[in-house]
């Protein structure tokens, strides 16, 4: 069990390293919102990673990667989507917000949540990794208890992932250095989230 861990812990650690639509995502959020909107999309991606999770150990990612047609409107509809957030950091006037609370952030912010959930359940690559990861690891012989230990793992490796990453972002050196690019910083990560829709509607 101790080789198993230290492979979940291996794998899930370099898959969060690597970048993609949820990094950007939270980065986008964290640095041209506050610390809180950062981590509210976080959680939705993580909510999202549970989702995966719950229908690969179900063995219905299997029939996903199987199937061309499934695949291709969930590809589709991923594409669309990053598309839609890019043209909205493209449009954005830019300006970095602070961490102070007013009732016109909270609808910002539940907003923020939802973002990173739909971001993440329509990436057709999570499915594909978890089964991967699943399929190597989980065996007919493993007990529930152990199964869930290694969903628990994978899932505390990648929250403390999140915690880390927004709170470096949020670090005061690195956002007066940016806030007054606030812009700038916007249409970047708007160029790289219409990047990665064209990446994803390019997949086969």
């Amino acid at each position: 069990m101790t080789e198993e861990l230290l492979l979940v812990i291996g794998v899930t650690t370099l898959c969060m390293l690597s970048p993609g639509p949820d990094m950007i995502l939270v980065m986008r959020n964290t640095l041209t919102r506050d610390r809180r909107v950062g981590a509210l999309t976080a959680m939705g991606v993580l909510t999202g990673n549970l989702f995966h999770i719950g229908y690969c150990a179900l063995g219905i990612a299997l029939l996903l990667s199987q199937s061309p047609l499934a695949f291709n409107v969930l590809r589709i509809a991923s594409a669309v989507y990053l598309l839609y957030l890019g043209i909205q950091s493209l449009r954005s006037t830019g300006g970095f917000s602070v961490d102070t609370p007013t009732p016109s952030d909270e609808p910002r912010r539940a907003n923020a949540y939802w973002q990173g959930l739909l971001n993440n359940l329509l990436n057709p690559k999570g499915s594909l990794f978890y089964l991967g990861v699943f399929s190597q690891l989980i065996t007919p012989d493993m007990t529930a208890l152990e199964t869930v230990t290694l969903i628990a793992v994978m899932m505390s490796v990648s929250a403390a992932f999140w915690v880390v990453f927004v709170q470096t972002l949020h670090w005061p050196q690195i956002r007066a250095r940016l806030a007054k690019y606030g812009v700038l910083v916007d249409r970047a990560f708007g160029l790289l989230l219409v990047f990665f829709a064209v990446k994803v509607a390019l997949l086969s």
